[in-house]
């Protein structure tokens, strides 16, 4: 049997002789040459995910409405228009496509000629859906993911038959801070426009990204080592380091400490060994300072067990407020939704479960690690962990005390408690199931206390003020000559013939 290294030249005459291969080793007979071993391999994998190759439709996994989102919350967006620019330009956007996925393979920026975009959207190789090896099979984009390596796939190495008058030509894009892999960069188009340079092209802008990204952190290891400068000196002499928000060491004092390029930041206690000593990770405002403590030379004793620190939320009012060892947090509504969710959920959840708390059936796990993965760069990995997500810190959220004075019979503290609705604007189902929770208990308590006086309380705040059955229940309470009389009338007045 040939070798595909003997393949035509011509992209045309190639794809035929694709196309008879594709078919001979699919229904198990003699194939006029070998597939080439990435492609070969690729297809073994895509069988064994169940990828059918008459199916063509590759999964949605987000609509045109949280596009943007995604996209924003993606590390490879501010290079698109460095791409855009290398890409497009050079590689001629009439007969090319630039596709720009995530490391699951999700397209998240598609751009080029108007004509390749519609051809495109007939094969659904559009935004928003995912093109994983095991979600459609051998493509360029999904095998570069898969492998790690730059891939050119072209017509019937395809796996799926839909794609076989397209030639794709793709690129990992690898993060400098972790090492992982971001994404992927893709050049898409019809088979008679292949040429020997598109991977070489798809590569080099690769690189090129890498490198950007490669000066961007090292921009941020120098801004941190000159806002922390100070913090290394004060040690006198103790053995400390700055980490950044990965863990990953930028600066040790003294610089023989024997510490590995990257320290693990995930553990309970915040504690770890350095030449067998303790040392210990404390947080900063953006990255870490890892200390390790002398030893003492005389028994002294024991100290504390470190205390974990305390988040406060006040998620009852106006506007939301956290704080942590005691100053103010600046809080995003999602990133306030998710320290609401990890509150409702002190066991901890993992990815899937918060997307669905957070979006829905419509939730994306890719889009909540990125959200943790920020809140636990503001906050802190002492703060937030992982496997599964959860806050280790001392929860004082006012929610919880609503629910708990709920529980215990407390009304008064209840209605203290309740001086607004819980993240009013939150369409997250976990926000908006607990808030409706809060309220209806609050009222259906209240209603079967019938004390004036609560009933009161109820009417006049925001849980109550527009609640018919609340006014009628206290008119009927309140004595003749109560002076709340005449108030609560001409508002149940008002709600009854004109509820709007």
């Amino acid at each position: 049997m040939k070798r595909t290294d003997d393949a035509p030249a011509d992209p045309v005459e190639r794809a035929r002789l694709l196309r008879r291969v594709h078919s001979a080793v699919l229904s198990g007979q003699r194939a006029p040459q070998a597939p080439r071993p990435v492609v070969f391999e690729s297809w073994r994998r895509s069988l064994a995910a169940s990828v059918d190759p008459e199916r063509w439709e590759p999964p949605v996994v987000f609509g045109s409405d949280r596009l943007a989102e995604v996209r924003a919350a993606h590390p490879l967006a501010a290079c698109v228009p460095l791409l855009r620019r290398t890409l497009l330009d050079a590689a001629d956007g009439t007969t090319h496509i630039m596709i720009v996925t995530d490391a699951e393979g999700n397209i998240l920026w598609r751009e080029g000629h108007p004509n390749v975009c519609r051809a495109a959207d007939r094969v659904h190789l559009a935004e928003g859906t995912t093109w994983s090896e095991s979600s459609i099979g051998t493509n360029a984009m999904g095998t570069t993911l898969a492998t790690g390596r730059a891939v050119q796939i072209h017509s019937a190495e395809h796996l799926v038959r839909r794609y076989h008058s397209w030639t794709c030509a793709a690129s990992p894009v690898h993060d400098p801070e972790t090492g992982r892999i971001l994404g992927a960069i893709d050049l898409s188009g019809p088979l008679h426009t292949m040429h020997p340079a598109l991977p070489a092209l798809v590569s080099a802008a690769a690189t090129l990204v890498e490198g950007t990204l490669r000066d961007w952190m090292a921009r941020r290891d120098d801004r941190l080592r000159e806002r922390h400068r100070d913090v290394l000196r004060s040690l006198r002499g103790e053995p400390g380091a700055l980490l950044s928000s990965s863990g990953r060491v930028i600066a040790a004092e003294p610089g023989d400490l024997g510490l590995p390029e990257r320290v693990e930041l995930d553990r309970p206690d915040g504690m770890l060994l350095l030449g067998g000593r303790e040392a210990l990770i404390e947080p900063l405002d953006d990255g870490y300072l890892l200390r390790a403590p002398r030893q003492a030379t005389a028994v002294t004793a024991p100290e504390p067990p470190v205390r974990a620190p305390t988040l406060r939320l006040r998620f009852l009012t106006s506007r939301p407020v956290a704080e942590l060892r005691g100053r103010e947090v600046s809080l995003s509504p999602r990133r306030a939704e998710l320290l609401a969710v990890l509150a409702l959920r002190p066991d901890g959840v993992n990815a899937e479960q918060l997307a669905l708390a957070l979006h829905g059936e419509q939730g994306n796990p890719v889009t909540v690690r990125a959200e943790i993965h920020r809140l636990r760069t503001q906050l802190g990995h002492d703060v937030v962990h992982t496997k599964p997500y959860r806050l280790a810190a001392d929860v004082d959220a006012d929610f919880l005390d609503l629910r708990a004075a709920l529980r215990a019979g407390r009304l008064n503290s209840a209605l203290e408690l309740h001086r607004g609705a819980l993240l009013p604007s939150s369409e997250a189902p976990a926000v908006r199931d607990e808030r409706e929770d809060l309220i209806t208990g609050l009222r259906g308590a209240v209603l079967a206390a019938r004390d004036p006086e609560l009933l009161w309380r109820l009417a006049d705040g925001a849980a109550g003020s527009d609640d018919i059955e609340v006014h009628e229940v206290l008119l009927t309470l309140l004595a003749t000559h109560d002076w709340r009389r005449p108030t609560i009338t001409a508002r149940l007045k008002r709600l009854l013939h004109d509820p709007a």
